[in-house]
């Protein structure tokens, strides 16, 4: 049952302003690491100021973060970083609740793969296509219709809502952890990454990794006198293959709908310079998935004794042994405390915002900035727009219905959970 000031915020969502903005963000081509990335910060920032909060928009140290044991790692090259939080300026003695999302989206990758340009935003019906729509400006977009209605409806929180807008996490969660490093913290945290009407209350952990295997030159037609790095690493990828097996063997129950919940998967493989030489080096790099409270030290731990153990069966590897070294991102797996009254705010709201009931909870393989808060000892889970399967794709898409949806959830959200003078 919604109350009388729920009503009249429900009252203010404005559906068409949701579609325009959404358009608007998707044509920022917010690249991870690239100076759109930057710009998009600063015209959300913008948009935080018309909307009342007090921002707080800064320069990330780049060199201290990165200098911290605690760094979670990151791929891409930059050379800067902004941090984004807008905080309400009513409260008193109730919550702060933390809305969460990244502005920063993958590249585009075959621009033949596209219907048109991807930061070009097109609209079929009621779907918006283009890189970021569901990964994740669709959540960005919910976040800010949810607190416009709230401020148009003149209503007064008796706690405050941080919105913690956030760069680099599909490289690592570089935004997140400076975010957190510079003291901004919540209550509770929603992160409104793609979740397909369900309520991820869990991620696995992802370990970005590297083996350099040495072979030995020679001439292409004089083969049998060199050792192929190729044919070296045969026995390595299949160990690997095992190894994946071996860690998917009785996985969380939140993560039971996954047929592979913590994949180990191999990228990128790099080898040889020249067509007639027998390779004398491959570098292959991929992701080894982190169980759910697995410490990242013993996954690393198991990945290096699967390389040593393999070696040690072969004759040529056991006096070359590979490299194993461990660059990129480091996600470490989260998980909202067992128990927490969250997901149920959310279900509540959004059987009297929306009129449906069912969110599900479950786990999701992939990691996010969701372990970061959880890791910072504040509850979280995701909760937006848009069917991650097809992010990362030329099929990324979102519905504007299921933004509006999750917009008028957050608002009810919001309300119920900080509470109103």
């Amino acid at each position: 049952m919604l109350s009388d000031v729920e009503g009249t915020v429900l009252a203010e969502i404005d559906e068409a302003w949701i579609g325009r903005t959404l358009l608007e963000l998707i044509a920022v081509p917010s690249v991870t690491g690239s100076a759109a990335e930057s710009e998009l910060q600063h015209l959300l920032a913008g948009r935080l100021e018309r909307l009342g909060l007090d921002v707080d928009l800064w320069s990330m140290d780049l060199d201290a973060l990165r200098a911290h044991p605690r760094f979670p790692g990151a791929e891409a090259e930059r050379e800067e970083a902004w941090g984004l939080v807008g905080t309400t300026p009513d409260g008193g003695d109730g919550p702060t609740f933390v809305l969460q999302g990244h502005v920063d989206v993958v590249p585009p990758g075959d621009p033949d793969a596209w219907d048109g340009d991807p930061f070009v935003p097109r609209v079929t019906g009621d779907v918006v296509h283009g890189r970021g729509a569901c990964d994740m400006k669709a959540g960005l977009v919910a976040h800010l219709a949810a607190l416009s209605a709230i401020r148009a409806a003149g209503v007064r929180l008796r706690g405050r809502v941080g919105v913690h807008f956030v760069v680099g996490e599909e490289d690592g969660g570089l935004g997140a952890f400076g975010t957190l490093r510079r003291g901004h913290r919540g209550d509770v945290c929603v992160i409104t990454e793609p979740t397909g009407g369900t309520l991820v209350t869990a991620n696995a952990g992802a370990l970005t990794f590297r083996i350099a295997v040495p072979g030995k030159a020679a001439h292409g037609s004089a083969r049998d006198q060199g050792v192929s790095a190729i044919d070296a690493y045969v026995p390595l990828h299949r160990a690997l293959g095992r190894l994946e097996a071996e860690r998917n063997r009785d996985p969380h129950p939140l993560m039971a709908d996954h047929p592979i919940p913590y994949a180990l998967s191999v990228g990128t493989v790099r080898a040889g310079d020249w067509a007639s030489s027998v390779p004398d080096l491959l570098v292959a790099e991929g992701r080894l998935g982190v169980r759910l409270g697995e410490d990242p030290a013993d996954a690393r731990a198991a990945f290096e004794r699967c390389v040593a153990q393999t070696c040690a069966d072969d004759p040529w590897l056991r006096d070359h042994p590979p490299t194993v070294t461990w660059p990129g991102g480091q996600f470490a797996s989260g998980r909202l405390p067992e128990g927490h009254p969250l997901p149920g705010v959310i279900r509540g709201a959004y059987a009297d915002a929306v009129g449906a009931g069912g969110l599900r909870e479950c786990g999701a393989p992939y990691g996010s900035d969701l372990r970061l808060y959880a890791g910072a000892g504040i509850p979280t889970l995701q909760f937006g727009p848009g069917d991650i399967r097809v992010a990362h794709s030329a099929r990324e898409r979102v519905s504007l219905a299921e933004v509006v949806e999750v917009a008028r959830t957050l608002a009810v959200t919001v309300l119920r959970a900080v509470g109103t003078k």
